[in-house]
């Protein structure tokens, strides 16, 4: 297949991006729902710092996806910094938007510190690995639209 047939690494990437935010809040939703527990539980912090905080993590996600996207057969190895460099910058835009927001450095650092003993940090790392696992598999594979038999023409072959 010729790269010209591929899906262009943009629209890939957008496609990632949008579904590691989309597994995130899966995740953490059903988590939160299971365990009978609040993704971040801090009296006091309100939700505007940990809905931006997902926001600034699906930028770095992209961010950190889009050179490994960019080779023609990436390898699955691109996963591990993805992964990590996301969950991280999760944790960092809390903490930084929760003092931004007023909440103050003791309810900045209880709700990082909630995300990394509990099950929010690893969920944030688990829906990278799964959105970039998937993009990457897609690059490699050259996947392509299908066709039904009778859209083929005898000069494709």
């Amino acid at each position: 297949m010729t790269d010209d047939q591929r899906l262009p690494p943009g629209i890939l990437l957008a496609f990632a991006a949008v579904a590691y935010g989309a597994l995130a809040i899966c995740i953490t939703g059903f988590a939160s729902l299971i365990t009978d527990t609040d993704v971040i539980a801090v009296p006091g912090l309100g939700p505007v710092p940990g809905a931006l905080a997902v926001l600034a993590s699906v930028l770095v996600f992209a961010a950190m996806l889009w050179p490994v996207l960019r080779v023609a057969r990436p390898a699955f190895t691109g996963v591990i910094p993805v992964a990590l460099a996301t969950a991280l910058a999760h944790l960092a835009s809390l903490w930084l938007l929760a003092v931004v927001f007023g909440s103050g450095l003791a309810r900045a650092t209880a709700a990082v510190a909630g995300a990394i003993t509990g099950w929010t940090a690893p969920a944030f790392l688990l829906a990278a690995v799964i959105a970039a696992w998937g993009a990457i598999a897609v690059r490699r594979t050259a996947a392509r639209p299908p066709k039904w038999p009778w859209e083929t023409h005898p000069d494709d072959e």
